[in-house]
Formats: C-alpha cells, structure tokens, sequence
C-alpha cells in the first residue's frame, strides 16, 4: 500500500523513512491515530544517536539512551502524533 501525501511518497501509515535531503530533520513519518493524520519530520540530521541497544555497548551510550528517553518521556507518551515518539522507537 502505498500513500502520497503533500507530494512525498509512503509506504503506507506510520512507517518512518530516512530524509536524507532534508536540510534539517532525518527521518519523516506519516503518522496516523485514528482518523488524524499528521506529517512528522524528526531527529537531527547527522546526529551520532544511540540507535537501537547493543550486545556490549559502552555505559556512555547506556546514559546517553536513559538521559534522553527520561528528558522526553512526557512527549512519549504524547504517543504516534508527536516527534518524541517516533525518535524514541527509530533513532533511540
């Protein structure tokens, strides 16, 4: 299944996908809640990030990982319609 949405081609519903043209945001999802639908871009261009947990990773990484998930819990929560969300799942 495939979505257009504003010109830019999906997947389908909340699959996030990298921007690497993007002057500023990394990734781009078009996330859907219900019948809300809502474009989201997030996450730094070219920012080193944690990415997801490894066999062996280093306890500053372990920090860095903790230190942002508790610094943007609230928005977390938020749930699919918010940046923090799709960071939390894609780039932490």
């Amino acid at each position: 299944m495939s979505v257009e949405y504003r010109g830019e081609k999906f997947e389908g519903y909340n699959k996030p996908k990298k921007t690497p043209k993007h002057p500023t945001k990394s990734h781009v999802v078009l996330a859907k809640e219900g019948d809300t639908i809502k474009l989201i871009r997030f996450g730094e261009q070219g920012a080193e990030t944690a990415g997801p947990p490894k066999a062996g990773e280093s306890d500053r990484m372990k920090k860095k990982r903790a230190s942002f998930k508790a610094r943007h819990a609230k928005n977390i929560k938020k749930g699919k319609l918010s940046a923090a969300y799709w960071a939390d799942k894609v780039k932490w």
